[in-house]
């Protein structure tokens, strides 16, 4: 397999390397231990004296939507550094700029329109709640859809008035900047918004333990999830956690079979399934067991493997050779623990694939549900395959994960869609769809998928915290007892 390319750098730098091609694509150096401090420094005095945290909505809002603008005005330029900064197909990349622009768009709309409540009083006295900033909010987001990823934190954590410390992933570090440059062009107050490049045990974990990061929100995988969470817990500060995921992606006899098998293939080899709500497990009613995974097979064995920028691809590289690896390895297990290939299993060869990170669309069957190629997210192309005989059986193997993230159903059955809907433990449930996404909808995981919920309303609120004011009426003054 492909080792990842020696590239002349200082040893201290960050260096993202296009997956496609092997080849450097920027250089960027990294926050050093010391600088943290500076940098915390820098944030805290933007928050205390920018007056962004007390500007009027619609001064905030008008901010937000001059970024948006900003965000679609480079488009191309923005699509092509992500493509190789991390080796999505161009069309993907030019839809996470767009989400990207969405997400201020949205949030510019929440904070303009956001009304406080007026509680009921049981008192001379007059209550409502407000929306106060944390302050330091730090934002830690992974590789796999960067722009989007970053969008998505810092739009709101701004909204709600915060400055905010985003540290991207040390293997895609160049969109990070381009936001933060962004952003201040568009009107957003020096150091409101900065960057701390690095990896996550040095600089991500040197920010979590600060005493003047207020906040946390990290998507990640949940290993990090956890021991984030131990320091926010000892610390008594909130993080929103976005974790793993292992979803299940259920098709039932009655279901439309052709658009079914449509949807699982793109379920979990778009984004070469490096994609948190990854349909990573397929369960079908036994009857049609054989038609649908044959049906899956036959469309990973004919997707079309190819370099990012190519017009016809179907599916790209992966983020790292790294991580290519690892997704092998990962399945050379699952070999060994019984399971047969359908489809793919290899590291493709020739041409691109020789210098680039790919690894084949593949399909694996004859395991349970308890193996590990079953239970551990992969977070690349592999989908696992297995039959069920009924909704009991179904539902025990689909909660049968740590993880909750998400979840797909196929079946021209309303009662049934809602019965096991209901009944299995996922934050997301697409009907007769898949991986449909909006900036106005909740998302976030049950079990260990994570803590909180971003995206919609919810996102504004998870990067504020509520105080409640009462307006005494009483006309006497107060006794000692009352």
């Amino acid at each position: 397999m492909n080792a990842k390319p020696e590239i002349a750098a200082r040893p201290d730098e960050l260096v993202s390397i296009d997956p496609a091609t092997g080849e450097p694509v920027g250089v960027v150096p990294p926050t050093r231990a010391a600088e943290v401090d500076a940098l915390v420094a820098r944030a805290e005095a933007a928050f205390r004296r920018s007056g962004w945290a007390r500007l009027r909505p619609d001064r905030k809002a008008a901010v937000l939507h001059e970024v948006a603008r900003r965000l679609l005005a480079e488009k191309e330029p923005l699509a092509r550094l992500q493509m190789r900064d991390n080796g999505k197909p161009l069309a993907e990349c030019r839809a996470m700029v767009d989400a990207a622009a969405g997400a201020f768009r949205y949030y510019a709309g929440v904070i303009e329109t956001h009304e406080t409540e007026v509680t009921p009083p049981r008192g001379d006295y007059v209550s409502m709640t407000v929306l106060e900033p944390f302050g330091i909010v730090l934002a830690i987001t992974p590789w796999n859809s960067p722009i989007m990823n970053e969008a998505q934190k810092v739009a709101p954590a701004l909204a709600a008035g915060n400055a905010v410390i985003l540290k991207p992933s040390e293997d895609t570090p160049l969109l990070a900047p381009e936001l933060a440059r962004i952003c201040r062009e568009a009107g957003l107050p020096e150091d409101q918004l900065q960057i701390a490049q690095g990896t996550g045990e040095a600089i991500g974990a040197a920010l979590v333990a600060h005493p003047g990061v207020r906040m946390i929100s990290f998507t990640g995988g949940t290993d990090t999830g956890r021991a984030i969470a131990r320091v926010a817990g000892a610390r008594l500060v909130p993080a929103a956690l976005e974790l793993g995921g292992k979803s299940p992606h259920i098709v039932f006899a009655d279901a439309d079979l052709d658009h079914a098998i449509a949807a699982v293939a793109s379920g979990i080899f778009g984004s070469s399934g490096q994609s948190c709500v990854a349909g990573s497990r397929l369960f079908v009613e036994a009857g049609v067991y054989r038609a649908v995974v044959d049906g899956v097979a036959a469309r990973a064995a004919a997707a079309r493997v190819a370099a990012p920028d190519d017009p016809a691809v179907e599916v790209g590289p992966l983020a790292s050779f790294r991580h290519r690896d690892k997704v092998a390895r990962h399945v050379a297990e699952g070999l060994r623990e019984g399971g047969r290939v359908l489809a793919g299993g290899t590291v493709p060869r020739g041409g691109v694939f020789d210098v680039g990170a790919y690894y084949a669309p593949t399909v694996i069957e004859c395991l349970p549900a308890t193996a590990r190629l079953c239970q551990e997210e992969i977070f690349g192309p592999v989908l696992v395959a297995l039959p069920f005989r009924d909704e009991a059986e179904l539902i025990a193997m689909a909660n049968g994960t740590p993880y909750g993230l998400a979840c797909g159903i196929w079946t021209e059955s309303f009662k049934r869609a809602w019965r096991i809907g209901r009944a299995l433990e996922a934050g997301s449930v697409w009907i007769n769809t898949y991986k449909q996404s909006s900036i106005s909808s909740p998302f976030g995981g049950f079990k260990d998928s994570g803590l909180g919920r971003e995206k919609g309303t919810d996102g504004l609120r998870l990067y504020g915290q509520v105080k409640t004011m009462y307006f005494g009426l009483h006309d006497a003054p107060f006794g000692i007892a009352r």
